[in-house]
C-alpha cells in the first residue's frame, strides 16, 4: 500500500527526493498546478536564487511536462478533465512514485485568506482525507492560525511523513 500525499506539481520539481521515496508514494496532484508548471517554464524570472539551481528545476519541469504530454498520459488527463473532481487512474512516474491528477474545482472557501491554487491544494487534501505535502511556511502558518481542518507537512519532513503511522488513519 502506497503513502499518498496532496501536492503541487512544482514541489516534485524543486524537490528530486520525492521521486525517489523509500516506499511507494501516490501524489495527488490538482490539474490547476500543471497548468502553472507552463507558466513557469515560459517566465523569464528565476523559480530559485541560486542560477545553477534554477537552471536545474527549469530541466525538471521540462521533463515532468514532456512525460505528461505522452500519448497516454495525456488520454489519462484529458478523461479526468471531463468532470469536477475527477482523478485520473495513476500514472508511473519512477520505480515507487505514482501521480493522479485531480480536476480540483476552487469554491472560493476560504476568501481572501488563501489563493486559488491554495485553496485547491486545501480542497483537495480535504476531499480525498490526504496530508498536504509544501515547502511553504507561510502556507504551513495560516493553515494553523485559521484552523484549517488537513494534516500538513513540510518538505523538509517527507521522510517523517512516509514513516508516520497516523497517516495509516485518516483525518
Amino acid at each position: 500500500m502506497s503513502r499518498q500525499f496532496v501536492i503541487e506539481a512544482v514541489m516534485v520539481a524543486i524537490y528530486g527526493q520525492l521521486l525517489v521515496p523509500p516506499e511507494p508514494v501516490e501524489y495527488i496532484v490538482p490539474y490547476t498546478t500543471i497548468l502553472e508548471l507552463y507558466e513557469f517554464q515560459a517566465s523569464p524570472d528565476p523559480l530559485m536564487d541560486n542560477e545553477a539551481d534554477d537552471s536545474y528545476v527549469k530541466r525538471r519541469i521540462t521533463e515532468l511536462l514532456a512525460y505528461l504530454e505522452e500519448p497516454l498520459n495525456q488520454k489519462r488527463l484529458r478523461k479526468a478533465l471531463q468532470v469536477p473532481w475527477a482523478k485520473s487512474r495513476p500514472i508511473l512516474f519512477s520505480e515507487n512514485t505514482f501521480f493522479t491528477i485531480i480536476n480540483a474545482v476552487d469554491s472560493a472557501p476560504y476568501g481572501e485568506k488563501f489563493d486559488p491554487i491554495e485553496t485547491e491544494l486545501l480542497l483537495t487534501a480535504q476531499r480525498e482525507k490526504l496530508p498536504l505535502l509544501t515547502d511553504q511556511f507561510e502556507l504551513i502558518q495560516r493553515i494553523l492560525i485559521e484552523s484549517v481542518p488537513v494534516q500538513v507537512y513540510d518538505i523538509d519532513d517527507f521522510h517523517f511523513a512516509m514513516e508516520d503511522r497516523t497517516l495509516d488513519n485518516p483525518l
